[in-house]
């Protein structure tokens, strides 16, 4: 029969399902789901893992008989069995209507996994027309409030307050599902011990937003650090941010550092006069780089940045991509060289 993801939190009470299948786009949201049925199946105790067996799809064309017998073997540990299919499809279709044609009361329960399964699929219509098993699709919409939450406690870790909850929900809902997990696990190991967790957790633990990440490559630039270009630039690239906005980025960072190498009064007053403005270790770092720059140096740096947005705004068949990366990188090479600044940025 055709299930929806709330009957999942009641699988595990249900008496005698002989089988549950999980379907969807996104693997990582279908694996987490598995893995919390066939918890609540197997039950709570030391010899769980021991009542649990795990095949894959591609064999079971060659024996498809192997699953059936998998369901009906009994084993030395008391307690309810799970028998796991991944990679589930059409192909092991006839193997799972043979354990469900032979399964009885005591046999282990299947759960199947697969991707996405079109109506028309063999397997999903096994499921779908049997009286007792159960398909469930996995959605890959972004998950609620509540689901956070209940990831978090899964995770053992405190609730979170207001704030961090509604942090968390717009999390949710811009990273994707393998990401948002891995940020739960720091959060939770982050918070432990804490009574709740506030928005300075979530902050601390988050991923990087757009903004810090072009900071970061910025920096990179500006620190004579090129090797550490690439994985910021690939990241910004994952996240939507152009070029050309990368090149906008780069010449506000740069004319920043020339104004306050040019302030008679040094570049820290300068900084702190930045608007919007600029605060603690990233106030420093600033004053570093400009002080490290100097200002016949940074003159050059802008007029690199202004020939290769020049570039990306021209109809030329260069790939956008690489001159951004180009010019960045030529930044860092220029910081690191030291000495004085050369004559011409050179094309772009």
């Amino acid at each position: 029969m055709k299930g929806a993801a709330r009957d999942l939190a009641r699988a595990g009470g249900r008496g005698g399902i002989p089988a549950l299948l999980l379907h969807g786009a996104d693997a990582v949201r279908v694996a987490a789901r598995r893995d919390e049925v066939v918890a609540a199946l197997l039950g709570p105790g030391p010899a769980a893992e021991m009542r649990l067996s795990r095949l894959s799809a591609g064999p079971l064309r060659a024996d498809p008989a192997a699953l059936a017998e998998a369901v009906q073997a009994r084993g030395f540990f008391a307690g309810p069995r799970v028998v796991v299919l991944e990679d589930g499809g059409d192909a092991a279709t006839p193997a799972v209507a043979l354990a469900l044609d032979g399964w009885q009361a005591g046999d282990a329960t299947v759960v199947v996994t697969a991707g996405v399964l079109r109506a028309a699929s063999s397997l999903r219509r096994l499921f779908e027309g049997h009286a007792a098993a159960l398909a469930v699709a996995i959605r890959d919409d972004p998950p609620g409030r509540e689901e956070v939450a209940a990831m978090l406690a899964a995770l053992g870790a405190p609730p979170p307050d207001g704030q961090a909850a509604a942090d968390l929900d717009l999390l949710a809902r811009t990273l994707e599902t393998v990401d948002l997990r891995h940020t739960l696990e720091r959060l939770a190991l982050y918070a432990f011990g804490a009574a709740r967790i506030g928005p300075a957790d979530v902050a601390a633990c988050a991923p990087l937003v757009p903004e810090a990440a072009l900071d970061a490559a910025l920096d990179a630039a500006a620190e004579g650090r090129p090797g550490a270009l690439g994985p910021l630039l690939a990241r910004l690239a994952a996240q939507g941010v152009t070029p050309v906005a990368l090149a906008v980025a780069a010449g506000r960072h740069f004319r920043l550092l020339h104004a306050a190498a040019a302030d008679p009064a040094g570049p820290a007053p300068a900084i702190a006069r930045a608007r919007p403005p600029v605060f603690g270790p990233r106030r420093d770092r600033l004053v570093a780089q400009a002080r490290g720059w100097g200002l016949a140096r940074l003159e050059a740096a802008l007029a690199l940045i202004l020939e290769t947005d020049l570039a990306l705004r021209s109809p030329s068949r260069a790939p956008a991509g690489a001159v951004i990366e180009r010019c960045l990188i030529r930044l860092a090479m220029l910081a690191r060289a030291g000495g004085p600044a050369p004559a011409h940025p050179g094309g772009a």
